[in-house]
C-alpha cells in the first residue's frame, strides 16, 4: 500500500535563522507592519510502500532520523496518509 509522506523541518528554538531575520528586517520596508518571529523551514513529500500506517510512519520517522534532518539543531513534524501516492 502506499503513503504520503509530508515533514515539516523547522530549526529548534535558540538556534539562529539567518535567513528568517532577513526576511523579517525587509518587511517594513515593502509595506508589512507588524510581522515578528518569521522562521524559515523546509517540507520534503515523498511516497512511501509500507503494509499499513503504522510501518509507513516508522520508516517515515527513522528515514528522518537517519538521514532527513539534523536532531542536533532541526525537529521535523511527519505526517503521513494513505493515497495513490500522488503528492
Amino acid at each position: 500500500m502506499k503513503f504520503k509522506v509530508q515533514v515539516d523541518v523547522s530549526l529548534r528554538s535558540g538556534i539562529a535563522d539567518p535567513a528568517g531575520a532577513t526576511i523579517e528586517r525587509a518587511l517594513p520596508a515593502l509595506g508589512y507592519e507588524g510581522v515578528s518571529g518569521v522562521s524559515v523551514g523546509k517540507t520534503i513529500r515523498f511516497t512511501i510502500e509500507a503494509s499499513d500506517q503504522e510501518e509507513a510512519e516508522a520508516h517515515a520517522e527513522d528515514l528522518c532520523a537517519s538521514f532527513l534532518i539534523n536532531p542536533v539543531i532541526e525537529d521535523a513534524t511527519v505526517t503521513v496518509e494513505a493515497g495513490n501516492g500522488d503528492l
